[in-house]
């Protein structure tokens, strides 16, 4: 482990040395982006190793003050310093070793959401909205933005789709485990015999793309303009400036209704389908390496039931972690922090548990 550190330290040296004494890289905007973001994601270990190599040396000078010393007060100084540091060293060795663990290399990206009405009907439509709304408080506790890319709203204001981004640093990172099916169990406001009714939605989270990472042909592409669907007022239905785009090669198609500017449509639909091929790509590699998976919270797989909604109980569960929270109210609100942080707790464990 120490190796490691040795030599990250050193590669974050010769940054560090390149980004105070390269007149080229800063001029060269998109490669000082990336050498700064490779900078700063090599921050956290050098910082918390540089304190365990400080921590050994304060142990190594209070040892030498206990053997050399015949003052009492020097070494009962020295004993506790001792003391205090072997046990700081302990809390650093395990803190390093999660630091040591591989970051997703998407976890800094912005994100498309996709929240899709599954098996329930109208039920299923007003449950899609709900999680809409609790990711839309979250995000903005959490100091994300939020927009929407495109909607397909019901007549009772529930969602068949919405699709938006969200931006931040970190993004990713807090919303990667909500991919998946999630359930609710409660009675519906059209139900008169007071039954209750189960229904499902599925949400996708797709890291955001570079232009660097997915080529797409020009002749591959159709597009279309159309009126936008939904709530808007009187602008969003007297023009067309919504954008369809297709990909031939996939069959794929999105759409984006959020701008007035046909081209700023046409611009984010871009990015969401590039977003949409990464995804697919990342799927295929996935499968090559199963076995890694299997360490993981969840496989991020649409099909996979993750959550539960229960109003009666007042509880919400997350099955992959069999961790349930009696404050429903409260998470529906947005407040799913202690939810994701321990999904990210319990993926760092089996990360470190395959390590060993």
């Amino acid at each position: 482990m120490l190796d490691k550190l040795r030599q990250t330290e050193e590669k974050y040296r010769a940054i560090e040395f390149e980004l105070s004494n390269n007149s080229t890289l800063i001029t060269d905007a998109k490669l000082y982006a990336k050498t700064i973001k490779e900078y700063n994601s090599l921050t956290p270990r050098v910082e918390k190793y540089r304190e365990y190599i400080s921590c050994e040396q304060a142990i190594i000078d209070a040892e030498s003050i206990l053997s050399e010393s015949d003052d009492a007060e020097m070494r009962e100084l020295a004993a506790e310093e001792i003391k205090v540091s072997k046990q700081r060293l302990e809390e650093l060795k395990g803190e390093l070793t999660v630091l040591l663990i591989p970051r997703d290399p998407n976890d800094d990206k912005n994100i498309m959401v996709e929240i899709r009405a599954g098996a329930g009907g109208e039920e299923a439509a007003l449950f899609a909205a709900v999680l809409y709304r609790m990711y839309s408080m979250y995000a903005a506790s959490a100091g994300f933005r939020l927009s929407v890319m495109s909607a397909s709203m019901t007549e009772l204001g529930g969602y068949k789709e919405i699709v938006f981004g969200v931006e931040g640093d970190g993004a990713y990172s807090k919303f990667k485990f909500e991919s998946g099916v999630h359930r609710v169990q409660r009675v519906p406001e059209t139900e008169s015999q007071g039954r209750i009714q189960t229904s499902t939605a599925t949400v996708a989270v797709l890291p955001e793309v570079e232009d660097v990472e997915i080529e797409i042909k020009e002749s591959d592409l159709i597009y279309e303009s159309c009126k936008s669907s939904g709530a808007g007022g009187q602008h969003i239905n007297k023009t067309e400036s919504a954008i369809r785009l297709t990909h031939k090669p996939t069959g794929i198609v999105v759409e984006c209704q959020e701008e007035r500017s046909q081209f700023k449509n046409k611009d984010k639909a871009l990015k969401m389908l590039k977003t949409k091929l990464y995804d697919i790509k990342q799927r295929e590699q996935s499968e090559q390496i199963a076995s890694d998976r299997k360490n993981q919270v969840g496989t991020g797989d649409r099909s996979e039931k993750i959550r539960t909604y229960n109003y009666p109980q007042s509880r919400v569960t997350d099955h992959r972690i069999g961790l349930t929270l009696y404050s429903l109210d409260s998470f529906i609100n947005g407040n799913i922090g202690s939810m994701i942080d321990a999904l990210i707790a319990a993926d760092t464990a089996a990360k470190l548990s395959a390590q060993q």
